[in-house]
């Protein structure tokens, strides 16, 4: 009894299984997964990675789960199987206009995956067209809002807008799509000659820009030199002068030092025995010598009457030498007391005068 139940529902569900859907009335993915539909054979083993859709008597009962499963024959039956996988779809080429009214033929390439089973089923005829074309669409309506430079500059900001489309209509399929990458875009022949002069005139523009700066950085480096040099050169005359300065303060200061010397040399020399004598003799010699270049300077000589009389001059000389000497003796004397200050300037101020 029982074998001839089981014989009839093998057989039942044999002939149910041969039953076809038309072809013209199949969509993509009922041809794709039409022969891979399984049988109820009472004890399904469900792979891993898909979800088989189990209608009960035409109804959705539930979604096998991987591993083993048990069915109710004739009143169960496999309806859908969705793969959990992540789908790669090839978007076709198709044409779009940019902002600045520029035809583009673009395509990409959609990858998605199915996370509601009961959705991507009963939600939606065929699920890869629908995102295929709803990317489409998307692709179309955010090229417009681009001009061709930017299309170039933002393919990645286009490809994340295009999913961020994408995804917002099909949470309702229970599909959603990871990425978006965009494949080949093709300019029209006019369009890529005039980006192809665009880029010739810029490379141009920038190797005269360049060109420039080199210019302008090798006259600043010239002058920035010539300013060092000069500065050095000043900084070196000025040293130099310095040390000019010193070089003559201190030979002042030696020739100074030398008459000081020599001065109390000769004072010492007068205090001598026949320190007068020798005073008239160095007069003498001088005036002698003063004669004998009187006129290699200069054509006018201013000479006193008695030129030819050497005595009378020497005598006159050492007149002057006395009164000085008797002058300073009691100055001398009167520097060693505080009484005699006020007295000694006054004789200072008397031999001045005369």
């Amino acid at each position: 009894m029982l074998r001839t139940v089981v014989c009839r529902a093998g057989s039942g569900l044999l002939k149910h299984s041969r039953q076809t859907v038309p072809v013209l009335w199949r969509t993509r993915a009922q041809q794709r997964w039409a022969s891979s539909l399984p049988m109820n054979t009472v004890v399904l083993f469900v792979p891993q990675q898909e979800a088989w859709v189990v209608e009960r008597m035409g109804r959705f009962h539930r979604i096998l789960e991987p591993g083993l499963n048990f069915l109710i024959p004739v009143l169960d039956r496999v309806r859908y199987v969705q793969s959990l996988k992540e789908i790669v779809i090839d978007v076709p080429e198709q044409s779009a206009v940019s902002l600045d009214n520029v035809t583009l033929q673009i395509d990409g390439v959609l990858y998605l995956r199915i996370l509601d089973p009961f959705k991507a089923s009963y939600g939606v005829e065929d699920p890869e067209y629908a995102v295929t074309q709803l990317a489409q669409t998307t692709m179309r309506s955010e090229l417009g809002k681009l001009t061709l430079d930017k299309v170039f500059r933002e393919r990645e900001c286009l490809n994340s807008n295009i999913v961020h489309s994408i995804n917002q209509a099909s949470d309702e399929w229970g599909i959603r799509c990871l990425r978006y990458e965009i494949k080949d875009i093709h300019v029209p022949p006019r369009v890529k000659e005039s980006m192809q002069m665009q880029v010739e005139a810029e490379r141009k523009k920038r190797a005269t820009v360049l060109e420039s700066e080199g210019h302008r950085e090798a006259a600043i480096n010239v002058a920035e030199g010539r300013k060092q040099s000069q500065i050095l050169a000043s900084e070196g005359q000025k040293a130099e002068q310095i040390n000019k300065a010193a070089g003559e303060a201190n030979a002042v200061l030696a020739k100074a030092e030398a008459k000081a010397k020599a001065i109390r040399l000769l004072s010492e020399a007068l205090t001598l025995q026949n320190g007068n004598a020798a005073a008239s003799l160095s007069v003498a010699e001088q005036y002698v010598s003063a004669f004998s270049n009187l006129a290699k300077e200069s054509n006018t000589i201013l000479l006193p009457s008695n030129t030819g009389d050497i005595s009378s001059m020497v005598t006159q000389a050492m007149a002057i030498y006395g009164n000085l000497s008797k002058t300073q003796a009691p100055s001398t004397a009167d520097a060693a007391t505080p009484e005699s200050w006020e007295g000694n300037t006054v004789s200072e101020s008397e031999t001045a005068q005369k």
